[in-house]
């Protein structure tokens, strides 16, 4: 798949490439509970619109400014990812993020394989 938008984080820009974007719609209860009858009683707060992010092969300076603003000790963040009207816009935290030494030299090394998890704050849907 090609991507041709990179990613926003707080108003910062990444032109970087995205390999894969996944995003899941996770449906949060109020409560859910069975009543004697069996059957299911439930009141939903939201659906949560959330996304794991893999980027792509970047230079050495870009991953590691990409790298600092992912983990940032920040509750949350304001993200822009593309999507089917050009970008969605919500604000989250991220739960995980990881990546993979490259190359290892003699006073350095590079990375690959960055990816990162946001977790929505608010519904997306009610």
């Amino acid at each position: 798949m090609e991507y041709t938008q990179g990613i926003t984080i707080d108003g910062v820009y990444f032109d970087v490439p995205l390999a894969s974007i996944k995003r899941t719609g996770d449906f949060l209860d109020k409560y859910a509970n069975r009543t004697e009858d069996g059957n299911l009683a439930r009141e939903i707060i939201g659906v949560y619109y959330n996304y794991e992010v893999s980027f792509g092969t970047m230079d050495t300076a870009t991953h590691k400014r990409l790298w600092d603003k992912l983990s940032e000790p920040e509750e949350f963040h304001t993200i822009t990812v593309p999507d089917s009207t050009g970008g969605y816009t919500f604000t989250a935290y991220v739960s995980s993020l990881s990546d993979e030494i490259l190359k290892v030299y003699a006073d350095s090394a590079t990375f690959q394989n960055l990816k990162c998890k946001f977790v929505a704050k608010s519904p997306a849907r009610r």
